[in-house]
């Protein structure tokens, strides 16, 4: 009996290696059968280092998961045309600034403005008293605001922001729609608030995402004066105004958004997000701003 009770018990552990075996094997095939599938697709590729590249800078640009270039257009069709090339670019650490290169399609930009047109009115700013608008000689811009929302092209743009930033779509205010005539301009200013009247809304301003839709001529940029950092040396500098050589700045194109960050990531005010835009020199401007609370805000 001890014999036949060995021998059973035998068994039963073979007979559990070969089934732990037999699953490790089978798992190694279905993930082989993946890899060559990716392959085949064109999705992944191997590093291949040629004669005159080096394995580490092969590796680099040939590893990739076809970049998928940000370009969400080619597997999701929103907005109202595919977009060209997206990349994104750090600008800057102090304050958080970052430039994605094609946010919006050409037609998504004439889309825009075409809302605002009929609409607009001699831009104010908010009185840190009352939380109404007033008339100030520090902006002299024309603009309205499209409501949060308002259409399907609105909706899908304020959820490629709420993607971009991590920032949920109902803690964004409506989109403004800005025009700059030649000479017009907005001082430096902060978009995070210092009283606690406009704060009862949504809290703090978090972030604001800058979005350009239209090329400017000459001037219009947005300028970073307190901006930490060497800016000189920048590509494009000697191309830039005189106003936009104060601190980091962007220059307006079509289609570009610029995302900054107005709080720490400790949740303190930033004082180096202070900006404005520069005077147009020659040419229009134009460009939609989304402002986003650390809550949810209420339209």
């Amino acid at each position: 009996m001890m014999k036949m009770a060995k021998s059973r018990g035998s068994r039963y552990h073979q007979g559990r290696r070969s089934s732990t075996v037999a699953l490790v094997l089978l798992m190694l095939l279905m993930l082989t059968i993946v890899l060559l599938m990716l392959l085949a697709l064109g999705i992944f590729n191997l590093p291949i280092a040629s004669d005159d590249q080096p394995p580490s800078s092969a590796l680099n640009d040939q590893i990739k998961i076809n970049r998928i270039n940000l370009d969400i257009n080619e597997v999701v069709r929103d907005g109202l045309e595919e977009r060209g090339e997206q990349w994104s670019e750090i600008l800057s650490w102090e304050p958080r600034a970052y430039l994605y290169h094609n946010f919006l399609s050409k037609k998504e930009c004439e889309y825009l403005i075409s809302l605002a047109k009929p609409h607009m009115k001699k831009s104010t700013v908010v009185d840190s008293k009352t939380g109404e608008s007033k008339d100030s000689r520090v902006r002299t811009s024309s603009g309205t605001f499209l409501r949060r929302g308002r259409d399907r092209i609105i909706r899908a743009i304020e959820k490629r922001i709420a993607d971009y930033t991590f920032i949920p779509v109902d803690h964004g205010e409506g989109l403004q729609v800005l025009h700059y005539e030649v000479g017009q301009k907005y001082e430096p200013h902060f978009d995070y608030f210092l009283d606690e009247f406009n704060t009862k809304n949504g809290g703090q301003r978090i972030a604001t995402v800058l979005m350009y839709l239209s090329n400017v001529e000459e001037g219009g940029e947005t300028v970073f004066p307190s901006a930490n950092g060497s800016f000189n040396s920048t590509r494009g500098w000697n191309t830039l105004s005189e106003c936009a050589k104060k601190g980091l700045s962007v220059k307006p194109q079509m289609g570009d958004a610029l995302l900054f960050w107005s709080m720490r990531p400790d949740a303190t005010l930033d004082p180096t997000s202070l900006h404005g835009g520069c005077p147009v020199i020659r040419g229009n401007k134009w460009s939609s701003t989304k402002w986003m609370h650390v809550g949810e805000y209420k339209v």
